[in-house]
């Protein structure tokens, strides 16, 4: 996976619920110094003319940030024009917000976002509303190594904003009888201090994260996961939340998993950014 974040993927149907992402991802790319690449959808032709006039306005934007961009319109549903410029694995990002699908098509095949999120392997950026400047970001790490995948993108963004981070990993109730599952059960508040893989991992995030400059801290907490990462976010406010997704199976049961990060994402109401793992899975 490229871990650079240089050319973001902006997509819009209309939707007045995707207009922060749009803002979002100008702001956003003005602070790298990316290029844009921004597509607007028109899922129904009597839409045409709302997709024009938010890629116009969005086209504006772009320009009097200084942003790199191209921009066009096309007809078809979100989620099948996409896959063309993703294949072409020209993109470093895809930026979405909310599309407004009506409640009824939600409940008869979920939100669009978790079919998004399962069928594609770009780093996702999720925004249902604005947040900047970004002062503090959560970056949440599963204890394995596909988190830092997420983790790597996650500091470019608080580098780039000069941004406090707090890196987080959240041990559930583990009821696994073998020798792993029993230490990281009775050692999980001090896990960075063990010498299981998620306790290298996060020493070797907070490493990351330490070389970079930023200010750091470590939280290692106990419970129902997207619970706890809910708790967290509303506690301390968060303008970015970072989550890292693997999306395929393995014998441990604390792997933070697609389903996690689409719950987290519903429900933060705060940005959210989430990349898949797409090397070797660690072993068991």
């Amino acid at each position: 996976m490229n871990t650079t974040l240089s050319r973001f993927l902006m997509i819009t149907n209309s939707c007045e619920a995707n207009r922060p992402a749009l803002q979002y991802g100008v702001w956003l790319a003005q602070l790298l110094e990316a290029s844009v690449d921004l597509l607007g959808i028109a899922e129904r032709p009597d839409r045409l003319g709302a997709v024009e006039r938010q890629v116009d306005e969005t086209a504006t934007r772009l320009m009097e940030a200084g942003v790199n961009f191209t921009a066009r319109i096309v007809e078809g549903k979100v989620e099948d024009v996409i896959q063309e410029p993703i294949q072409q694995q020209e993109h470093d990002m895809l930026v979405l917000g909310p599309l407004g699908r009506p409640p009824l098509r939600r409940w008869v095949t979920g939100r669009s976002f978790r079919h998004i999120l399962a069928e594609i392997s770009l780093p996702i950026l999720y925004v249902p509303a604005v947040r900047w400047p970004i002062r503090r970001a959560l970056v949440c790490i599963g204890g394995l190594s596909y988190a830092l995948t997420v983790e790597n993108h996650g500091l470019m963004i608080a580098k780039a904003a000069k941004a406090a981070l707090t890196l987080l990993h959240v041990v559930p109730p583990i009821d696994l009888d073998y020798p792993i599952a029993r230490e990281i059960k009775d050692n999980w508040n001090h896990l960075a201090e063990t010498n299981t893989l998620p306790g290298k991992t996060l020493r070797q995030a907070v490493s990351l994260a330490t070389d970079l400059g930023l200010k750091t801290e470590l939280k290692v907490l106990h419970g129902h996961i997207v619970e706890e990462i809910l708790k967290e976010i509303k506690s301390q406010d968060y303008d970015l939340v970072c989550l890292g997704s693997p999306y395929s199976a393995h014998g441990l049961r604390y792997l933070y998993t697609p389903n996690v990060t689409a719950e987290v994402a519903e429900h933060a109401h705060v940005p959210v950014l989430t990349a898949r793992f797409t090397g070797p899975t660690d072993p068991a």
